[in-house]
């Protein structure tokens, strides 16, 4: 056996990588049941006489399992099935199908000053789960709400890294600028990812990466996988772009309400820093991406058009719509939001017994 060989087949994986989660149907099945064998192995193809729901549980999972394979990967997987071609194939299948319903959900772009505008209006009345966590939330709902966002904040700016080496300068140094305070400008404790941690820490949540998979249901998973999809792809950079720019520009508002409505609900401190972090920090970068990223890739030679920036804003905002509709379908009615109840809160670490 050669070197290369070792490399290729040796079941190496990060030793903070997450469990396996458990199927949601046959597209799932066919991806996790390959996983656990070494690669490469076979991928039983599995039924495809109906088209699967482009935001349905079971692709939703199927490909946040192939994208978790490009960030920590899952305990006890080869490493190597990252790059498997049959299971790329069937990745490739579960994109175009989301990818077309993302497009559809958007349809035509208005023009990409309009998007930007429009995502920096404020409604007078807003109706979204950070007003319903300010004003009638329960600190369980809340506890759930971080739950959901754990999939993406526990691996907060990775997705839009990608797009560094395929932006060309001075949209690139602009980017990278704004990347360095997501991982703490030099300092990792301040990293957002960890900020993040602690904040589920006092919440009485496990701060694992990838703790909570098994009970975000879809909606959460698709917010994830839209970035993922943006980020793994240089076709669709401009989109990722657009999708960044939204996060930034939406951010400060929400995180504002947040952090009063968690200290509402009985935070400490720590649970409460990660959300006042972000007022400040996104109301900078929000102007950076726009004035340092956007607007010299549109004015210089650049293959990043409008509308597909603003295809990516919007995607993302489309995707974010249907988990706040999800979220406050299931308060309102007061049932809870996740596929399985969370644990009892556990005490903070220090607390007397």
């Amino acid at each position: 056996m050669t070197e290369v060989d070792t490399v290729r087949t040796a079941p190496r994986t990060d030793p903070g990588a997450p469990p396996l989660p458990t199927a949601r149907g046959p597209l799932s099945a066919a991806v996790l049941a390959a996983l656990h064998h070494s690669a490469p192995a076979p991928l039983s193809p599995p039924p495809s006489a109906d088209p699967p729901d482009p935001w349905g549980e079971d692709l939703q999972l199927a490909l946040y399992v192939c994208y978790e394979l490009h960030y920590r990967g899952f305990a006890g997987v080869d490493d190597s099935w990252e790059w498997s071609p049959p299971l790329l194939a069937l990745r490739g299948r579960l994109e175009r199908t989301f990818l077309a319903a993302l497009r559809q959900e958007v349809g035509q772009p208005p023009p990409l000053e309009d998007v930007l505008a429009d995502l920096l209006v404020k409604p007078p009345d807003g109706d979204g789960p950070s007003h319903h966590l300010l004003t009638t939330g329960t600190r369980q709902q809340a506890r759930e709400y971080l739950a959901h966002r754990s999939l993406y904040h526990l691996k907060e700016a990775d997705p839009q890294m990608w797009a560094v080496p395929r932006l060309p300068n001075p949209a690139k140094a602009a980017l990278v600028a704004v990347q360095y305070d997501e991982y703490g400008a030099g300092r990792p404790e301040r990293a957002h990812a960890e900020l993040f941690a602690a904040m589920m820490a006092d919440f009485g949540l496990d701060p694992a990466y990838g703790a909570y998979l098994d009970a975000v249901p879809a909606p959460a998973l698709a917010v994830v996988n839209t970035m993922s999809l943006f980020g793994l792809h240089r076709s669709l950079r401009a989109a990722l772009v657009g999708q960044f720019a939204a996060v930034e520009i939406t951010s400060p508002p929400g995180a504002a309400r947040l952090a009063a409505a968690f200290e509402r609900l009985g935070a400490s401190p720590r649970g409460t820093f990660f959300y006042r972090e972000h007022v400040l920090a996104d109301a900078v970068h929000e102007q950076l991406v726009r004035r340092t990223v956007i607007e010299p890739l549109l004015s210089g030679p650049s293959d990043c058009p409008a509308p597909e920036i603003a295809f990516g804003a919007l995607a993302y905002a489309r995707a974010e719509d249907r988990l706040a509709d999800h979220l406050l379908t299931a308060w309102r009615s007061g049932a809870p939001s996740l596929r399985v109840p969370l644990p009892a809160e556990r005490p903070p670490e220090g607390a007397g017994a």
